[in-house]
């Protein structure tokens, strides 16, 4: 059964974390962390069963601290990455941890929706990655084609690539910058390019963005004010080698072209307040999710910039004359961006929205009172871009 309407699901707790599981490619799973002051907080896993239209999900309990972000392994699906709060001596410090999945979370999930959270393991520590007193973690980031071996964390006005050892019970330090610069900077996001083999980082302090060789660790180029406030958030286009999405409290999203950073290549001004997350689509690029502390995600249809601006390439073989008439004209007119669609389903700020690993049409929302959307790209529109 496939049906366009929404599915909810209701953590007891806060929220502003969520990934989807990337290792896990038939299972259509996200992961959502919990932030709460007075509880132990836990990782929802959140298994999505399309057929029924129904969530499965699995608790377990994260007893560091409220979390900030979350990171799941490319290559092994029981291993993520948290930030989290830790408070001592009343002074609060955002550190990050690598973490495993208990064994058997999978077995008595699955019977009902609550029967594991009655009594909830724990996730096991397997190491820490910021014993180096350089501040508070932003966010930890996986190599993206990666074996689960790299990870890079951005903490204040550092990065450091790491590489995990034994099955990521150890992490070691491989190299490190530093951004230099007035005040106190600090990262707020960054996100490491699937492109140029994986040797380019970008990352957003303040109003500005910046590249990264990871190869040299040093600076390749600076868009100074990408946004009129904090970016919050970025993702790269995973077919277009050099095109990147930022989004921020300017309540903008915009899209760059690295090589010429002048000016963005085009804008969305859509939402009415702070913009938190912005992600493309794995398989379709003109598919962007952006979601924003007005309550909304939306889903645009940026075409003009995707990797098929003319729709879907045809074998003219098959084409009658009429056809190919027809075919002429609309191939030489780009197709228009637009809007597909605005949801509605949440009622506080939207800290995060992720494309499904498993299923290209498929998307999570979170919002900071614990509510999670499961929603699909309209029907029409997915048929429009397959057929």
């Amino acid at each position: 059964m496939e049906d366009d309407a929404p599915v909810i699901y209701g953590l007891e707790f806060q929220a502003r974390a969520l990934t989807a599981q990337t290792a896990e490619t038939d299972a259509i799973r996200f992961l959502v962390g919990t932030q709460s002051l007075k509880f132990d907080n836990q990782i929802h896993i959140i298994d999505f069963d399309d057929e029924n239209n129904i969530i499965n999900k699995s608790v377990a309990l994260h007893q560091a601290g409220e979390i900030r972000h979350i990171g799941a392994s490319p290559a092994d699906k029981s291993v993520l990455t948290t930030c989290y709060n830790k408070t001592s001596d009343s002074r609060v410090a955002t550190c990050a941890a690598v973490w495993r999945i208990p064994n058997d979370w999978e077995a008595g999930s699955h019977e009902s929706p609550d029967d594991s959270s009655h009594n909830p393991q724990s996730l096991e520590l397997l190491c820490h990655l910021d014993n180096i007193a350089h501040g508070n973690t932003a966010c930890v980031l996986w190599e993206p084609m990666g074996d689960g071996k790299r990870v890079i964390t951005l903490t204040d006005n550092h990065v450091h690539l790491w590489d995990l050892q034994q099955i990521s019970t150890q992490a070691t330090l491989s190299s490190s910058a530093t951004l230099e610069g007035k005040g106190q900077i600090k990262f707020t996001s960054g996100k490491w390019s699937p492109h140029h083999n994986c040797t380019q980082l970008a990352t957003a302090n303040d109003t500005a963005i910046r590249g990264w060789d990871l190869r040299s660790m040093s600076q390749m180029y600076c868009i100074e004010n990408a946004h009129g406030q904090l970016v919050r958030d970025l993702d790269f286009n995973p077919n277009k080698q050099y095109y990147l999405a930022s989004c921020g409290d300017d309540c903008k999203v915009r899209f760059w072209d690295v090589r010429s950073i002048n000016e963005p290549v085009k804008s969305l001004e859509e939402h009415s307040h702070w913009v938190w997350s912005v992600r493309y689509n794995h398989s379709h690029d003109q598919l962007v999710l952006t979601g924003s502390s007005d309550s909304r995600v939306i889903l645009s249809n940026m075409v003009s910039i995707s990797s098929e601006p003319f729709g879907h390439l045809v074998d003219e073989d098959e084409l009658s004359d009429a056809e190919e008439n027809h075919q002429e004209e609309k191939s030489r007119a780009p197709l228009q961006d637009s809007i597909i669609a605005t949801y509605e389903e949440h009622e506080d700020s939207v800290y995060a929205v992720e494309w499904s690993s498993a299923d290209p049409w498929l998307f999570a929302s979170l919002s900071y009172d614990g509510r999670l959307v499961i929603n699909r790209v309209p029907r029409a529109l997915k048929y429009r871009i397959l057929l």
